[in-house]
């Protein structure tokens, strides 16, 4: 009978996920603030990256972003994306790792999230309950 290994729990992202994720969101943050991509439209967007998620055989890295002021969101994902080459290069020169993870961009909504739990909070009979 062969030993299994849990390392994570219920698909949660291992240390090395997350490390790995943190490195690329950080390398990616400081491509996009210095404009090193030769795109004129991404380089007039300024794009916060929130989050980077790895797959477990960090091949692939889901970056979470968002414009400043959250406008023109599909606009900053079709540049992204339309860039996502030259990004993924750019972004592998700052890291050390066996592969170039492929990115893929996505909104991030958080913070979107964050104002709809705080309008419900702040309702009455929510107020309420939690006063009591």
């Amino acid at each position: 009978m062969t030993k299994k290994r849990f390392d994570t729990l219920a698909g949660a992202p291992s240390q090395r996920q997350l490390r790995v994720g943190e490195l690329i969101r950080r390398s990616l943050s400081d491509v996009l603030a210095r404009g090193d991509v030769h795109d004129p439209d991404l380089g007039r967007m300024s794009i916060t990256v929130g989050e980077v998620r790895c797959s477990p055989d960090l091949k692939h890295a889901t970056v979470f972003v968002l414009p400043l002021g959250g406008d023109k969101k599909q606009e900053a994902l079709t540049a992204l994306r339309k860039n996502k080459a030259e990004l993924r290069r750019l972004v592998s020169k700052g890291i050390r790792l066996k592969y170039a993870p492929d990115l893929r961009f996505e909104i991030d909504e958080t913070f979107d999230r964050m104002d709809e739990t705080r309008r419900l909070l702040s309702e009455d009979h929510v107020r309420q309950d939690l006063d009591d």
